[in-house]
């Protein structure tokens, strides 16, 4: 073993013993796993993810980017042909990206490939009206104001003062025009816009707060704040947001719900509370990665089959964070199951 291999082994055993694993989370990973992929899930949940950048076609094309960055010295790979705009950069000096001319002149965004994954499946285009639900610090926005190529309509709602300067501060830097920013609770967002207003959306994202199960390779923190509690009280606001975002779009439209997290309860539960009281459908999705299928039974509580269709992304399948995406086509106003009509 090299030098560089027995330093990393270190480092992975002292974060293994600085945040170990509680034994609730890791019972339920080997439910949703098995015994050998969970291990191989916490092993890989110890390091760090590739560094990967989006670049900002707004401002530059993949190609001139590639080679002004190879400059530096990086290793440039483009591991989808269909988005040669999602790059992984090798480079050895902790900060360099962020530090890069290319980045403040808004050339790219730094940004996880499973961060990307929302807008990727969503394709928003020119002549578009968006909402971007929980909009902070604006990774999707940004991305979506690319893929509309600064044209149609985007609203981004942030609840967070302090997150909407953030936000602001990357929609300038990436050179976007199209987005009015909004600050407004999620939930009492949706409820304004339904009732005093005839603003109705073609694609949403519902990007949703979570538990942050996917987010351990950049947050080992979450190994301590993991618990099931937390979990059953997020899931009651990702319902509140997805619901309600839901009657905001307009019949035919597309929604995605997102979350980093892994845990069904905030995934394939919101998916399927959807399913039971509106008039919708859950759509395929084809992407270039590895997914597993969305979980149909969890805790003795059998799902509708149709949140097979969402998708699972796992760290070890990809070598990413982990992911949760489900794609939804509004069929009609119709709500189902006494879900109240506004």
């Amino acid at each position: 073993m090299d030098k560089s291999n027995i330093v990393r082994e270190k480092q992975i055993g002292y974060l293994k013993r600085r945040f170990p694993a509680k034994e609730g989370f890791v019972e339920r990973m080997k439910l949703l796993l098995g015994e050998k992929d969970t291990k191989t899930f916490f092993d890989i949940c110890y390091t760090e993810t590739p560094d990967s950048i989006r670049c900002n076609t707004l401002k530059i094309q993949p190609n001139e980017l590639k080679l002004k960055l190879e400059r530096y010295g990086w290793k440039i790979k483009q591991p989808f042909k269909c988005f040669p705009e999602i790059m992984i950069v090798k480079e050895n000096r902790a900060g360099a990206l962020g530090k890069s001319k290319e980045h403040l002149l808004g050339y790219f965004y730094v940004q996880e490939i499973s961060s990307m994954l929302p807008i990727l499946i969503l394709q928003p285009r020119d002549g578009d009206v968006l909402l971007d639900l929980c909009a902070s610090p604006g990774s999707k926005t940004t991305q979506a104001a690319a893929m509309m190529k600064n044209g149609g309509s985007i609203v981004a709602n942030e609840v967070s003062a302090g997150r909407i300067g953030i936000l602001s501060s990357n929609l300038s830097r990436c050179g976007v025009m199209n987005t009015i920013v909004t600050r407004k609770e999620g939930v009492a967002f949706c409820d304004n816009v339904l009732n005093k207003s005839q603003i109705r959306f073609d694609k949403i994202l519902v990007d949703a707060p979570c538990s942050g199960e996917g987010t351990l390779r950049k947050s080992p923190n979450t190994f301590e704040m993991w618990n099931k509690k937390m979990i059953d009280k997020i899931a009651s606001v990702q319902r509140r947001l997805a619901g309600n975002a839901l009657k905001l779009l307009k019949v035919g439209g597309e929604m995605i719900y997102s979350t980093c997290t892994l845990a069904p309860e905030e995934d394939e539960f919101i998916v399927d509370y959807l399913i039971r009281n509106f008039d919708i459908e859950v759509m395929n999705i084809n992407l270039p990665l590895k997914f597993r299928e969305g979980v149909c039974n969890w805790e003795k509580k059998e799902l509708s089959s149709e949140v097979k269709k969402c998708l699972r992304l796992y760290p070890q399948d990809n070598d990413t964070d982990g992911f949760f995406v489900a794609k939804i086509k509004k069929l009609s106003d119709k709500c189902l199951s006494g879900v109240r009509k506004r």
